[in-house]
């Protein structure tokens, strides 16, 4: 087994329990490996950090799987698979659907799993995991006995690991348009055609927030996709809820989210670029009791984060100018670059702007069965929060 050595300094981080070791914190490389292979991490001094896999065309080039001495091999896949469960099941009992593995927080850097009902969606986003992918589907039907497996690699970040992108089923073929509940409510999850795996389950629990505010209001939700939020706005009693994306075909399966859960006289939804509605909402003169902003990542990288920065402006900014007296911002980032003192000053600025005042009601994250890890911080990505607006 090669050993990648960590340079004098540079190993604090790794050592720490981050799993990335980074090209340029490589000191050197001993023994013969191939990309994609199991090595051994060491630090300075030669102490044993970690084994976890290899590639060296990426800026990631070693992600651990391990802080121990042990074969990596279906056994290991299996342990692993079973902990992910077994955390699940106390986090979160009695869910049919929730993200079953989430990479690095699962110590098994690069692999998504999402459960949708009886079916599995599966991602294996970097080249070492992708090597085991046929082992780990093999571990998931022996453990959940699935209904079916599709496979979402179609995700740019496989360009960076020197993959393929590819989507399709793992298996026998089967209705890719899966029912399922989510907090008491039924939504239609497309794992063939919907973005990412099909559904946002890292939302759920601020969707029954949001749900559990909605009595009595008027409400705009920008960026609304499949109508999550929208659908539990309405639910919790919401006299009037409008939902905006820019995709027809997020827009028809809201449509049908609302006639499943008996809501379709509350919600409407319109295709159509938020940034232009809500600015064409202010000059008209619309007024409303919560706005939701859920928007796709601003931030993509580090370089990003000044054009992210204006981007959430904007929409903040004129979300707060739509609300009545007492209404309530829910704003979003799901941007891992994008921190959450960086959200809040965003929104504080965006309020001082419009002279308006604002108290935060809710700071909220991402679902329990989207965990992160203290030692990676970048595990945390999913801001929401919650404000009342004077």
């Amino acid at each position: 087994m090669a050993v990648v050595q960590i340079g004098r300094g540079l190993h604090h981080r790794v050592a720490a329990g981050h799993p990335w070791v980074y090209r340029n914190e490589i000191l050197e490389i001993n023994g013969r490996y191939g990309p994609g292979d199991i090595v051994d991490v060491v630090d300075f001094r030669g102490r044993f950090i970690g084994r976890g896999y290899i590639n060296p065309s990426s800026q990631i080039t070693v992600r651990i799987l391990t802080r121990d001495h042990e074969e990596i091999g279906e056994d290991f896949f299996a342990r692993r698979i079973r902990a992910a469960r077994e955390y699940r099941s106390r986090a979160i009992p009695g869910a049919g659907s929730c993200r079953l593995v989430f990479g690095e927080a699962d110590f098994l850097p690069g692999l998504i799993v999402d459960k949708f009902g009886d079916y599995l969606v599966i991602q294996t986003l970097a080249l070492g995991i992708d090597k085991w992918k046929d082992v780990i589907v093999s571990v998931l039907r022996d453990q959940i006995s699935p209904a079916g497996i599709y496979e979402r690699n179609d995700a740019p970040v496989r360009d960076l690991e020197g993959l393929d992108r590819r989507a399709g089923f793992v298996g026998e073929r089967f209705d890719p348009r899966i029912l399922i509940d989510e907090n008491g409510l039924s939504f239609i999850v497309d794992v063939e055609k919907g973005q990412k795996t099909g559904h946002f389950l890292d939302q759920r629990e601020n969707r029954e927030a949001v749900r559990r505010l909605s009595g009595g209001l008027r409400v705009l939700d920008c960026f609304c996709y499949t109508g999550g939020f929208s659908v539990h706005a309405a639910a919790g009693g919401a006299v009037e809820v409008e939902g905006i994306d820019v995709s027809e075909w997020a827009t028809g399966v809201a449509r049908e989210n609302a006639r499943l859960n008996g809501v379709e006289g509350v919600c409407r939804f319109t295709a159509a670029n938020s940034f232009d509605e809500l600015r064409r909402r202010e000059r008209s003169g619309d007024r409303y009791d919560m706005v939701i902003l859920d928007p796709p990542a601003f931030a993509k990288s580090r370089e990003a984060l000044e054009g992210a920065a204006r981007g959430y402006k904007e929409i903040n900014l004129r979300a707060i100018k739509l609300l009545n007296p007492g209404g309530i911002l829910v704003s979003c980032s799901c941007s891992r670059h994008f921190a959450e003192d960086l959200l809040l000053g965003i929104i504080r600025d965006a309020l001082s702007d419009a002279g308006r005042a604002g108290r935060v009601i809710e700071k909220r994250t991402q679902a329990k069965d989207h965990p992160f890890v203290l030692a990676a911080p970048e595990s945390y990505y999913l801001k929401c929060i919650l404000v009342s607006v004077v």
